[in-house]
């Protein structure tokens, strides 16, 4: 296809009106969000694990060997997110407890080669996941006690590869170094909140951890509310179909945002986190037509398929920061966004159709449409 016929596609695509989809209401939410926990509890391994950590497709054949079991690990700290804060079965609340244990005594990931740091995933959301499930009181003492010193060693990495900006990535660039030196703002806004709760519990003792995070995110801010994939010294938006304007920030915007709310950053208010949601919402195509793609950041603006679950995730937890006034209609709205995709045996997915994809996908899923609910 020759430029000019790309252009005019494009051009098509940002020009079609698309339909309004419909909030959807308390009762759909719940039955989709039910189904999707059916479908994680019975495709749980007898051993309390999900997925497996093999080379499932060509597609994703290039990464370190090392990086398919840190994806199965945070996939299983997302699903044990997702089984702590739905409301208590016990056919789920056995499924935690095989899925906790698990955890507790599976080998911490390690970075696979001298660019693929992909299990830094795995100590992001086993950071997010210890400190939440720390105390929980569906855990017993004893559980609450082992993930204690298990969020401790996650959190233990996490620090060590700790970018000097200040924040966290996945790979690395040359040349190679010990401690990275790429970072996003996604992944790093991801685990902030987290971190500050750490703080709290007392596993951090640096609270320079925290605030260097934060200023990294603050930093990769742009003035339109896009925020940088990551961050440049003098951004660079080039115009048209570029990653960083609003357009090809929507599963980037919101987790910056509301990370930065809880942290108490007055820079980002309650309006501004609403314009974020608005234009989440109003651009929607742009996600819609990245997911299942098979190529990273091959859609319009750059997007990537695998943001679609993450942005909607971050969505949720950003609505819940609103006035009280405004949540029911943006709840409606994500849940809608979200329940439309699910397939037939309960399950979401976004990008390329991997075990641990599917359960990770699953679990974001789970959690939007549980964020809010009576």
């Amino acid at each position: 296809m020759s430029a000019a016929a790309l252009w005019i596609a494009s051009a098509l695509v940002q020009a079609t009106p698309v339909p309004p989809v419909e909030p959807l209401s308390v009762a759909a939410a719940r039955a989709s969000r039910d189904r999707a926990l059916t479908f994680l509890v019975s495709t749980q391994h007898d051993d309390g694990s999900w997925a497996r950590s093999s080379i499932e497709g060509l597609h994703d054949s290039h990464y370190s060997v090392e990086s398919y079991y840190a994806w199965q690990v945070a996939a299983q700290q997302l699903a044990i997110l997702a089984l702590l804060e739905t409301p208590a079965e016990t056919a789920r609340d056995a499924a935690l407890h095989r899925a906790v244990d698990w955890l507790l005594s599976a080998r911490l990931p390690r970075r696979g080669s001298h660019w693929d740091n992909d299990a830094v995933w795995s100590h992001l959301y086993g950071v997010v996941v210890c400190t939440t499930a720390a105390e929980h009181d569906k855990l017993d003492e004893r559980e609450r006690t082992a993930i204690a010193a298990r969020g401790r060693e996650f959190l233990a990495l996490l620090t060590a590869n700790e970018t000097p900006s200040g924040g966290w990535g996945y790979y690395d660039d040359p040349p190679y170094s010990r401690r990275p030196k790429w970072a996003t703002s996604f992944a790093t806004a991801a685990v902030l909140p987290a971190l500050q709760q750490a703080e709290r519990l007392g596993w951090l003792t640096d609270p320079s951890v925290v605030r260097r995070g934060l200023a990294y995110v603050k930093q990769c801010a742009l003035p339109e509310g896009a925020y940088e994939y990551d961050l440049h010294p003098v951004p660079r938006v080039t115009g048209g179909e570029h990653i960083n304007r609003p357009k090809g920030s929507l599963g980037r915007t919101q987790v910056c945002n509301w990370a930065r709310l809880s942290l108490g950053d007055a820079q980002v208010t309650p309006a501004q986190l609403q314009r974020g949601l608005d234009a989440f919402l109003a651009e929607h195509r742009f996600l819609d037509v990245a997911r299942m793609r098979p190529v990273p950041h091959e859609a319009y603006y750059r997007n990537a398929g695998y943001f679609y679950f993450f942005g909607h995730y971050y969505a949720a937890l950003a609505v819940e920061l609103l006035p009280e006034a405004a949540r029911d209609t943006y709840r409606g709205m994500v849940r809608a966004h979200v329940a439309k995709t699910q397939r037939q045996d309960g399950s979401f997915c976004d990008f390329l159709g991997q075990g641990y994809l599917v359960v990770a996908d699953t679990a974001f899923a789970i959690l939007a449409l549980d964020s809010g609910l009576p």
